[in-house]
Formats: C-alpha cells, sequence, structure tokens
C-alpha cells in the first residue's frame, strides 16, 4: 500500500523558512515521479515543483528561485525547501508520486497524479 506522509508545516512570517518532508512507503521511491502541490482557500490545486524519474527538476514559475525540491533515495523522503515566504506562498501543501513520467507542464496537471498524502498547512502572515 503507498503511503505519501506530509510534515513540516506551520506559521511563519514573510520572508521567512520552511522545510517540508513527505516520507514515503509502500513502492520504490527511486522509480516514481514526486511532486508538490499546494491548495489555498477557495482556490484550485496548483503545481509547485516536481522532480522526474530522471532527476529533472520543474518549477512553477511563482516559486522559482525561492523554493527547492529535492529527496534523499536512501530515506524515502521528499522535500521541499521554502525561503522568502509571502502571504501569496500559504495553503496546504499536499506530496504526490506517479508511476510514469512527465513531459512538458504535464506535472502540474493534478490528474496526472495517482498517489496523494493528506497535506500539511503553511500559513505565512504579513
Amino acid at each position: 500500500q503507498v503511503q505519501l506522509v506530509e510534515s513540516g508545516g506551520g506559521s511563519v512570517q514573510a520572508g521567512g523558512s520552511l522545510r517540508l518532508s513527505c516520507a514515503v512507503s509502500g513502492y520504490i521511491f527511486s522509480s516514481y515521479c514526486m511532486g508538490w502541490f499546494r491548495q489555498a482557500p477557495g482556490e484550485e490545486r496548483e503545481g509547485v515543483a516536481a522532480i522526474d524519474i530522471d532527476g529533472s527538476i520543474s518549477y512553477a514559475d511563482s516559486v522559482k528561485g525561492r523554493f527547492t525540491i529535492s529527496k534523499d533515495n536512501a530515506k524515502n523522503t521528499l522535500y521541499l525547501q521554502m525561503n522568502s515566504l509571502t502571504p501569496e506562498d500559504s495553503g496546504v501543501y499536499y506530496c504526490a508520486a506517479e508511476r510514469s513520467m512527465f513531459y512538458g507542464d504535464t506535472w502540474k496537471r493534478t490528474l496526472n497524479w495517482h498517489y496523494w498524502g493528506q497535506g500539511t498547512q503553511v500559513t505565512v502572515s504579513s
């Protein structure tokens, strides 16, 4: 059974940093694409960053230069380092996993991801 469990969310002031983690189990971590999504109240879930099976990395334009996605295959853990946070970064952050590789911006589509965690709340105050 595939399980994804996020942690590391919390409240921070604008300009601060947080590091999210996603512990995964139930499958061969290195053979799956991994991604981070977020959802603000009343908004659709949006792709934040993804790391593909071949190690290629993609970011949403809104987080480029501020967020860094990484993974540790030995620990079966996905990370999202978030720096220079703004109130617009607030929301529930989800990690996701998918067996197939992505092309172009298809990673941003939530329907293309099969497995999801339960989410962790990030609140950035001004």
